[in-house]
C-alpha cells in the first residue's frame, strides 16, 4: 500500500527531552500539553491538521509527527490567541528559564509540495501519512519509488 495523497503536504515534527527525570515540575507540564492540544486539533477538521502520530525514542525523547493542509493553517493554529497552543507555549517559555536545562524541546517543519512524497507500507496498519489522509494500492501511484515521485 501507498499514501493516496496527492496534494502538498506539511510535515511537522515537534518533541521534547527530559534531561533530568526528578525534576518532574519541569517536564511533567510539557508532557501534559501535547494531548490537550492533538484532542483540539483532531476534533476540527478546519484547524488543517490530517493527522499524527505519537512516537518514543527511548525512555527520554517523546515527540509527535503531523501532517497538515498547509503551513499557512500550521501558523494560524500556533498563533491563534483562543487555542490551546499560545498559553502552553508562553507557560513553556517561562518554564524553561526557570529550568536551567532539565528538559529540552524541538520542533521541524517540512513542506512538502504535491508529488513529492512516497511512502510504502508492508503489512502494517494505517499509519503516518497513510492513516493522515488514504491508502490505496501500490500500484495506482506507480509500481517503483521513482514513479510515486513526480518531482519536477
Amino acid at each position: 500500500m501507498t499514501a493516496g495523497a496527492q496534494d502538498g503536504v506539511v510535515v511537522f515534527h515537534i518533541g521534547m527531552r527530559i534531561n533530568n527525570f526528578r525534576a518532574v515540575r519541569s517536564w511533567w507540564p510539557v508532557f501534559l500539553a501535547m494531548p490537550r492540544m492533538l484532542k483540539e486539533l483532531s476534533k476540527d477538521p478546519e484547524s488543517g491538521m490530517l493527522g499524527y502520530q505519537v512516537l518514543l525514542g527511548g525512555a527520554r525523547l517523546m515527540y509527535v509527527v503531523q501532517y497538515w493542509e498547509s503551513q499557512e493553517k500550521l501558523l494560524a493554529y500556533s498563533a491563534a490567541p483562543d487555542k490551546e497552543h499560545r498559553p502552553a507555549w508562553a507557560a513553556f517559555n517561562r518554564r524553561i528559564r526557570e529550568g536551567r536545562g532539565k528538559v529540552g524541546f524541538w520542533h521541524e517543519t517540512f513542506v512538502v509540495r504535491a508529488g513529492a512524497h512516497e511512502a510504502v507500507y508492508v503489512n502494517m496498519p494505517e499509519f503516518g501519512l497513510g492513516k493522515a489522509t488514504t491508502v490505496v494500492p501500490v500500484g495506482r501511484r506507480g509500481d517503483r519509488a521513482a514513479d510515486r515521485l513526480r518531482v519536477a
